[in-house]
C-alpha cells in the first residue's frame, strides 16, 4: 500500500464514516490485536489480555467527570479513550457485537463523531455522513485498494484497510483471528470433478466412471476474498494461517 502519512483522519474516523459504529469497534478491536491486547475467546467471542500494550491504554474519565460528546475531549484522546472502553468491557469475553451496548464504548464512539462533525464530514442532528466524506471515501478506497496480503504492511496501513474494505480486508491482513472472533465465517465451497472416460489401447470401448463432489473450506489471506466496507457488517469469509 502507498504511505498512509497523507491519510488526515485515524482508521477509526474513516470505519465510522463507512460503516458505521459497529465498523469503528471493529477495527478497535483489530488495533488491539495488532498489538496483543486482545484475543479470541471461545465460541467467536474476543477478551482482553493483560499485558504492556492494555496496560498502556488512559483510563476512561470517572463517571462523575465523564464529559458529554458536544465537550471538548482532546482530539488525541478520542480513539485512546475507545480502545479503552472496548479493552475495559473485553476483560469478560464477549461477542463484537455486544460492544456497542456497552455505556463507555458507545460514549467513546460519540466523541469520534463528535470530531467528524467538527471537520464537515457527518452533519447534524442525526450526524450522517455528508456528500464530502462519501467523496472521500471513494478517493481513499481508490487510493488505497484491498491489499493481497498482510506481507509488508505496517498496522497502521492493516487497520486502513480493513476500515475501508471491511471483510476482503479482514480476509487478507487478519484471517485467523477475524474467524476465530467471529468477524468472519467460513466459505464452503463446492468443488466437482468429474472422471474422464478412457478407452483401451486396442480400441474396444473402456469403462466409464461416475463423479464425486466434495466440501472445501477456504478463507483468509491464503484464500477466499471479498469485497465491500463494513457497512455491510465485517462478516463474511474465513481463516487461513496468519494474524
Amino acid at each position: 500500500m502507498a504511505d498512509t502519512a497523507r491519510v488526515r483522519e485515524t482508521p477509526h474516523e474513516i470505519a465510522l464514516l463507512a460503516g458505521g459504529p459497529r465498523a469503528a469497534v471493529i477495527v478497535t478491536v483489530i488495533g488491539l490485536h495488532l498489538r496483543g491486547a486482545v484475543e479470541p475467546g471461545a465460541s467467536h467471542t474476543v477478551v482482553a489480555v493483560d499485558n504492556e500494550a492494555g496496560r498502556a491504554l488512559p483510563p476512561l474519565p470517572a463517571p462523575e467527570d465523564v464529559p458529554t460528546p458536544e465537550d471538548d475531549v482532546p482530539a488525541e484522546l478520542r480513539v485512546p479513550y475507545l480502545e479503552s472502553a472496548v479493552h475495559r468491557r473485553l476483560h469478560k469475553p464477549c461477542h463484537v457485537g455486544e460492544l456497542l451496548r456497552d455505556p463507555d464504548v458507545r460514549w467513546a464512539v460519540d466523541t469520534l463523531k463528535t470530531g467528524l462533525a467538527e471537520t464537515g464530514m457527518v452533519s447534524p442532528p442525526a450526524l450522517g455522513t455528508t456528500r464530502a466524506a462519501r467523496r472521500r471515501l471513494e478517493v481513499l478506497r481508490t487510493a488505497y485498494p484491498v491489499p493481497a496480503s498482510r506481507d509488508g504492511l505496517s498496522d497502521e496501513e492493516k487497520l486502513l484497510a480493513v476500515a475501508l474494505h471491511g471483510q476482503a480486508a479482514l480476509r487478507a491482513v487478519v484471517p485467523r483471528f477475524a474467524l476465530r472472533a467471529g468477524l468472519t465465517a467460513r466459505v464452503r465451497l463446492r468443488h466437482k470433478r468429474a472422471l474422464r472416460r478412457f478407452s483401451g489401447a486396442s480400441g474396444s470401448s473402456g469403462g466409464s466412471g461416475g463423479g464425486y463432489s466434495g466440501r472445501l473450506y477456504c478463507g483468509g489471506a491464503d484464500g477466499c476474498g471479498g469485497g465491500g466496507g463494513c457497512g455491510g457488517g465485517c462478516g463474511g469469509g474465513g481463516g487461513g494461517g496468519g494474524s
